[in-house]
């Protein structure tokens, strides 16, 4: 009896991806994800300190970033930005997606490209805010004054941009394809603000890396999967 259709694809679009994750996890257990543990751990240690009275000014000094400020000071905070939680959303939403998008593109693209395209998917969002105030509200693409004044922190924009490049490496198509609309339906029907689009932003940049490594001959991480164990791809 032939497996369904569904399940096929599921396998297709999964089954490498888990099988480096499940390698790596068994090998290593832990040991396999010490930097998104770190991450876990310091978006925790921001959360409990700007709650704190006598944290909060500290923290907003070293991880917070609005447009309004200088370029040079906001780029100065977008690396610790990325681990400091939104203050009006709940810190474990923060923790959960750190902790399993992390952990999994540590595990399948390594740890020297996880930063890397955390950081450029985060640095994209920030560079989209100014970029969208210059514009202007009356753009579907600009944001309104109002935004230069808006904290921007949280991990939001590094997750979606990481889940897309996992999803490239491993050629899981539909996947990719399913972060990408939702990101463009949060901001036409549900959340049409500044973190909406720099979500946007972030998907579009990664994707632009995605593209130009596609062009010049990069190897696919479906192949590499297939080929390489998670134990192996760590060390």
């Amino acid at each position: 009896m032939s497996e369904p259709a569904l399940l096929r694809v599921a396998r297709g679009e999964w089954g490498p991806l888990l099988r480096t994750v499940r390698c790596a996890l068994s090998a290593k257990r832990l040991r396999a994800i010490p930097m998104t543990l770190t991450a876990v751990c310091l978006t925790l240690a921001f959360q409990v300190v700007q709650n704190q009275s006598w944290g909060y000014r500290t923290v907003q000094n070293i991880g917070s970033v609005q447009a309004d400020e200088h370029l040079w000071l906001a780029l100065l905070r977008t690396p610790l930005s990325l681990f400091v939680p939104a203050l009006d959303l709940p810190v474990w939403g923060a923790l959960a997606q750190v902790l399993i998008v992390f952990g999994i593109a540590e595990i399948c693209v390594g740890r020297w490209q996880l930063p890397a395209v955390a950081y450029l998917a985060t640095l994209a969002g920030t560079m989209y805010a100014r970029i969208g105030i210059w514009i202007g509200p009356d753009s579907p693409l600009g944001l309104s004054d109002a935004d230069a004044y808006v904290v921007d922190t949280g991990p939001s924009a590094a997750v979606v941009g990481l889940a897309v490049f996992v999803c490239w490496r491993y050629r899981a198509w539909l996947t990719c394809a399913a972060v990408v609309v939702a990101m463009v339906v949060e901001v036409v029907f549900i959340k049409n603000n500044l973190a909406g689009k720099e979500h946007v932003a972030a998907v579009l940049a990664v994707l632009a890396v995605c593209a130009v490594r596609e062009a010049v001959g990069r190897p696919a991480g479906a192949a590499a999967g297939r080929r390489v164990s998670g134990s192996e791809r760590l060390r």
